[in-house]
């Protein structure tokens, strides 16, 4: 299987190498992370390239909107890609099913590999361009009573950094929650309706091969192109893609939340919203003399969330945080 493993650009490895590192390679969705390539996907099969990562010059997230944005609406919602660069500017896409996949394998690399550029060049410069800005800008002066609530929520975010599984399930649930709840329930009959022409058509198109019809081949290969693009595209409902499962998981993340939230006295934040990015853009807040307490800050943290839609354009570190928190308020509308 391994001589089908298809080198992109000009570095290879060698067969009993290549064979050794993609057999223990670390999986994220259709792609993996190995300690000498990194394996992306092909449009059929999981893993069909590979890049030596001597030739990789950079890998980051980029996410498309698809129509309804933020609000969650749109048959895919957002569709998160891996995006490789290499050998002299080129670059590799490949599309995941899940975003959390792709932020789970740039924190791999991440860890195996601290030199890599996990940004675009462009994100790069703007947020050089950003972070001399904010140097230069002259910050007000917070009263007491800010330094105060500044550190008592500095305080609560590293309690809360203790657990990251907890406020990823959270975030995750949510989000999944709230994708699921807003989605047309039509997308799923066109979806399950497109997947059964497109067993019909690969059964005919064997069906032709073995006669020998002609163009048997051609419907065999747009009936799995029709199974494999909606079977992967989180749209059909399964196991674990109906509004039951999602809601018991969702109760499950507030559930342990707040159980953990417990060994925490007057905790600043509901546990429906405990997250650190919320409790940093609560710190935002009041260092930029919007609040002065917490509740003013987590009031004006639900304000500046409310503003964002389908026709905002934010940056990508913005987008990340936005995609992260806005969904916990969604489901609760707020409250």
């Amino acid at each position: 299987m391994f001589r089908y493993t298809i080198p992109l650009g000009s570095d290879s490895l060698p067969a009993d190498v290549l064979k050794t590192d993609k057999s223990s390679c670390r999986k994220y969705g259709p792609c993996g992370v190995g300690e000498k390539a990194l394996y992306l996907n092909s449009f059929y099969l999981d893993r069909r390239y590979y890049i030596p990562f001597s030739g990789v010059q950079r890998v980051f997230k980029r996410v498309a909107m698809s129509k309804g944005g933020f609000t969650g609406k749109g048959i895919f919602a957002t569709l998160p890609y891996l995006v490789v660069v290499y050998e002299d500017g080129k670059e590799k896409q490949c599309l995941f099913k899940h975003e959390e996949q792709v932020d789970a394998l740039l924190d791999d690399i991440r860890q195996h590999h601290p030199q890599m550029p996990l940004l675009s060049a462009a994100i790069e410069k703007k947020r050089a361009q950003r972070a001399a800005q904010e140097a230069a800008r002259i910050r007000p002066t917070l009263t007491k009573e800010a330094q105060k609530q500044v550190h008592r929520l500095t305080k609560a975010r590293a309690y809360l950094e203790e657990r990251p599984a907890l406020y990823d399930a959270l975030s995750r649930s949510a989000k999944a929650k709230r994708i699921n709840e807003r989605s047309n329930p039509a997308y799923r009959w066109a979806a399950l309706a497109i997947v059964l022409m497109g067993m019909a058509a690969t059964l005919y198109g064997v069906y032709a091969i073995t006669t020998k019809a002609g163009f048997g081949i051609y419907f065999t290969l747009f009936g799995l192109a029709g199974v494999f693009l909606f079977a992967s595209a989180n749209v059909l409902p399964t196991g674990k893609n109906n509004r039951r499962y999602i809601q018991r998981q969702w109760q499950e993340a507030c559930d342990n939340m707040e159980c953990f939230l417990k060994g925490y006295p007057n905790f600043p934040l509901p546990s429906r919203y405990a997250h650190p990015l919320t409790l940093t853009r609560m710190i935002r807040a009041i260092e930029d003399a919007r609040a002065v307490t917490g509740e003013e800050a987590l009031q004006i943290v639900k304000k500046d969330l409310q503003k964002i839609n389908a026709s905002v354009t934010v940056e990508q570190e913005e987008y990340d945080e936005i995609m992260t928190v806005k969904p916990m308020f969604l489901v609760e509308n707020y409250r």
